[in-house]
């Protein structure tokens, strides 16, 4: 992640938000993140979390990418447009804010930085700072980020991240509720200084908008192991059918519908449940049918992760978020976008069941650093906010990526 924003900016002319993010979504050029590395690698203890029928493969290096491909002409993206299903995170992904913690949005915002700033520990035991800019991944290999070393920590950046305030004040002034709109219960909300913000990135809404324009099939599943679900899902809800949205007034023309139910996932050593109203499927049958449930789904809807399976395998891929990916669907694509994606399998959020054959049920768990902006996006908070064309951009990465994959696979 780069930023070059240092609180030197004057304050941006509120009454021309709007414009201002319509012209910056037009002229947005794509970026590719480079650099493969470890993050954070906190420490964490092995545990067996593999679910049955599922086969764990041995560790894979970053950068390497072993996904299995169908063996035969893969369609481009001009030939077949495949549907996709993306998962999203709720905090620090499109939310600057989080309800379990109750971080509003300036702690919110100042948290996340601790995890995007680099340094070390020197040998007479001080810290010292490896970077003046924040990234997603770390500037050297013996880097670690604030918040490995010293966990969360209150008012980081008026102490020992001050080097970073200015960021901090520029993405907040990037995210206040436009002047002259009166404040939305649903989208809108009160920060800590008093000042009104916008609760759901702009960005999130303007992916529906480019994705809808396009003329692309997809649908949005939320995933969060918080508690804000059923209000995102009444929010969103308000923006699409109602218009309530000051930046998206005409985004109900899209005509997405939204299941206003919240769905759970559950899992356990005896394998993971998805229930959503009346709906129950698990993997007692193989898990293909959870793949086929969830690349079943239209509109928007969510579901809440299992937070303590997460904790009880150390909080590693094995105990993440799961994820279905089938490189041999030519119809479907599902890609996860997070901000705890990490490169590290054991201090990360998604666990990656990637399908063995075609029509099968068995699969293996897939290293990060093998999927990272192929199926996985690690998101990149700063530019959320900043760029109104960010979840766009990192969609069609994946896109391009991933078709690459298969036809360098059948090839």
């Amino acid at each position: 992640m780069e930023s070059d924003l240092n609180g030197t900016h004057g304050r941006v002319d509120r009454t021309l938000q709007l414009l201002c993010f319509q012209v910056v979504s037009a002229l947005s050029s794509f970026t590719v993140m480079s650099g493969v590395g470890e993050n954070c690698g906190c420490p964490a203890e092995a545990h067996d979390g593999a679910d049955r029928g599922h086969v764990t493969e041995p560790a894979c290096w970053a950068g390497e990418s072993v996904l299995p491909v169908p063996r035969g002409p893969c369609p481009s993206n001009h030939e077949q447009r495949k549907k996709l299903v993306l998962h999203v995170d709720l905090n620090n992904t499109i939310l600057v804010s989080d309800a379990v913690t109750a971080q509003g949005t300036v702690a919110a915002l100042d948290y996340f930085l601790t995890t995007v700033t680099w340094g070390k520990m020197s040998k007479h035991g001080h810290w010292e700072w490896l970077s003046d800019s924040p990234s997603l991944l770390p500037p050297c290999s013996d880097a670690v980020s604030y918040y490995c070393q010293f966990g969360r920590v209150p008012g980081f950046t008026t102490a020992a991240g001050r080097r970073f305030r200015g960021i901090l004040e520029e993405h907040l002034e990037l995210l206040r509720w436009p002047d002259g709109v009166k404040g939305d219960k649903d989208l809108s909300v009160k920060g800590e200084d008093g000042r009104r913000y916008h609760w759901i990135l702009p960005s999130f809404f303007q992916l529906l908008r480019d994705l809808a324009q396009e003329g692309r099939e997809f649908a949005v599943l939320f995933r969060t192991f918080g508690t804000d679900l059923p209000r995102v899902l009444t929010a969103v809800s308000r923006a699409l059918n109602e218009g309530a949205h000051p930046l998206f007034p005409d985004i109900p023309d899209l005509k997405l519908s939204v299941d206003m139910t919240p769905g759970k996932i559950r899992c356990s050593k005896r394998g993971i449940v998805l229930t959503r109203g009346e709906d129950r499927v698990s993997t007692r049958d193989g898990e293909r049918d959870l793949y086929q449930y969830l690349s079943a789904v239209h509109g928007l809807g969510g579901f809440q992760d299992h937070f303590d399976w997460w904790a009880a395998n150390t909080f590693s891929n094995r105990g993440g978020k799961p994820l279905w990916i089938d490189p041999f669907d030519q119809h479907v694509q599902h890609i996860f976008i997070d901000d705890n994606i990490r490169q590290n399998d054991e201090d990360t959020i998604v666990n990656p069941k990637v399908f063995l054959g075609p029509g099968g049920a068995e699969t293996r768990t897939a290293c990060t650093s093998e999927l990272y902006d192929i199926t996985l996006i690690q998101n990149d908070l700063l530019r959320a906010i900043s760029d109104p064309s960010y979840f766009t951009q990192r969609v069609h990465i994946c896109l391009e990526n991933y078709e690459r994959n298969l036809q360098q696979g059948a090839g």
